[in-house]
């Protein structure tokens, strides 16, 4: 099985999952970081770093991309084209702010994603025009060893 195949059955195990800020288990709580090292540590045992606290802002006020960064440094950056499923999606919830959203793309020809989002929990979403022109970039998790080769190419639009 594909890794990406893998990322988008293990995200869909966690729909339902209450929505807890900074939390990252499986049916008990999880924000948008958390489901994605949920499914990282589901797919390649420990995370890659540890995560630090962070606040609900996302180091808006130093408008750092902390989030934008620590993607970067951890997965490959998606393929040219519309979005597939198994890719992470980075999202800008407001034009000129920091990237501060995250979600895996679950549909074929990327028409949902699964998110955790404040008051609704894990769920899966359609990526909707509103949901789609937020997304600034996309990201492949990195290659397991039965599997095939990986994506390449950055997809960056600016909201």
């Amino acid at each position: 099985m594909r890794v990406a195949d893998k990322a988008v059955a293990e995200a869909r195990a966690w729909i339902g999952t209450p929505y807890v800020h900074q939390a990252s288990t499986r049916g008990a709580g999880a924000d948008c970081l958390g489901l994605v090292r949920g499914v990282w540590r589901a797919l390649y045992g420990a995370e890659p770093e540890p995560v630090p606290a962070y606040t609900p802002d996302w180091a808006e006020p130093a408008r750092e991309e902390v989030l934008f960064a620590a993607a970067l440094r951890h997965m490959a950056p998606g393929a040219p084209g519309a979005p597939v499923p198994g890719e992470v999606l980075l999202f800008r919830m407001r034009s000129g702010a920091v990237a501060k959203h995250l979600g895996i793309v679950s549909g074929v020809g990327g028409r949902f994603f699964i998110h955790a989002y404040s008051g609704r929990g894990v769920i899966e979403s359609p990526l909707s025009a509103p949901w789609a022109r937020r997304v600034v970039a996309r990201f492949a998790f990195p290659v397991l060893p039965d599997c095939g080769a990986g994506a390449s190419g950055i997809i960056r639009r600016e909201a």
